[in-house]
């Protein structure tokens, strides 16, 4: 028994990937029947270095503007079908999932005629265009949010997360994550965290909060092309800020502070499932509203802070605001919260594909 899973692009698709490939292997999966496709990005990195079997296809994603380029995309898109199809036979598979994103149209077509279950599991509140068309034809749609707009036979289980923060304790990992970051322990921590996308926008608003001498310390994770240069200002700097390019224990960057800083993809449910407050700044980039439609999700709960591109000047007094309310922004969290996600996606998909 195989299940394929089609998710590519951005951590935004891949991660919750991997979270969904892991919690099938913890449900006694063999981790070589756990096979995903994906285009040459990020996946082609992250899965074959959790050690699951990656079968890369070629790909393109359709450009929102006009582009000479999706004039082609018809017949790539009809080739990575017949593709996967091929995967289809030849690993005797018995369901698949997909993520959304420009790998999930070839993955639905191929099941076409097929008797080959498709389900959908969509991160944002607003669904992608790959979703909205694929749901047509899946049996079920998990999503991240309720009532998630343009989507049939969905079922809000939550958004998959990493298994190291499905059991989150903060409490218990704040020592250990406060000695890895070197963090003074008399003073709140604000993270600021930036997507591959957004790390130079969300880097500025480190700078931007070092600059007012805050009474707090910044964690800033960075990116790895930006750490060094945030590093050299940070080390100038008269006020508390640590860079780190990446961590590959997130678990520990999220037990070391006490408010989040950041952007609105799918990785707001790592904010829920760690009851950590946020200060969102959407972004309107790839899928659109999509940022702000979890931005307004979030912060409709109480659980979050939400300011535009175009408003950064208003960053520091929303901190200092949302650190005065942390307690209450932390309890909201539990509305939308749903650390089982990735298990509870796991095990319909094994009931699906039987024995």
């Amino acid at each position: 028994m195989t299940i394929l899973i089609a998710a590519a692009g951005t951590g935004g698709h891949v991660f919750p990937g991997l979270a969904v490939g892991e919690a099938l292997v913890a449900l006694g999966v063999a981790q070589d029947n756990v096979v995903f496709i994906g285009g040459r990005r990020l996946e082609a990195e992250v899965y074959p270095a959790a050690g699951f079997p990656f079968i890369p296809l070629e790909l393109a994603g359709l450009k929102r503007r006009m582009a000479p380029s999706n004039l082609a995309l018809p017949a790539v898109v009809r080739r990575a079908a017949r593709a996967v199809a091929r995967i289809l036979d030849e690993r005797s598979v018995a369901t698949v999932l997909g993520l959304g994103g420009y790998v999930t149209v070839p993955a639905a077509l191929a099941l076409r005629r097929r008797p080959v279950p498709l389900y959908l599991a969509e991160q944002n509140a607003q669904a992608g265009l790959a979703n909205r068309f694929c749901s047509l034809w899946a049996e079920r749609v998990f999503t991240s949010f309720p009532h998630t707009a343009g989507l049939k036979r969905q079922e809000w289980v939550g958004n998959p997360i990493r298994e190291s923060l499905s059991a989150f304790d903060r409490s218990a990992l704040r020592p250990i994550a406060k000695q890895h970051f070197g963090i003074p322990d008399d003073q709140p921590v604000v993270g600021v965290m930036g997507g591959s996308l957004g790390a130079a926008l969300l880097n500025r608003v480190a700078q931007q909060l070092a600059n007012t001498k805050p009474a707090y310390t910044i964690l800033n994770l960075a990116g790895p092309a930006h750490a060094h240069e945030q590093a050299r200002l940070a080390a100038a700097a008269s006020s508390p800020w640590i860079v780190r390019g990446f961590e590959t224990r997130i678990e520990l960057f999220y037990a070391a502070i006490d408010l989040v800083v950041a952007r609105a993809g799918g990785v707001v449910a790592e904010y829920t499932a760690t009851a950590t407050p946020a200060v969102l700044i959407p972004g309107g980039f790839g899928s659109g509203e999509h940022q702000w439609a979890n931005a307004r999700a979030v912060a409709k709960t109480g659980a979050a802070m939400v300011v535009s591109e175009d408003e950064l000047e208003r960053v520091p007094a929303l901190v200092h605001d949302a650190l005065g309310q942390r307690a209450e922004m932390a309890a909201a969290t539990a509305t939308l919260a749903r650390p089982r996600a990735a298990l509870d996606i796991a095990e319909a998909l094994l009931k699906e594909a039987g024995p």
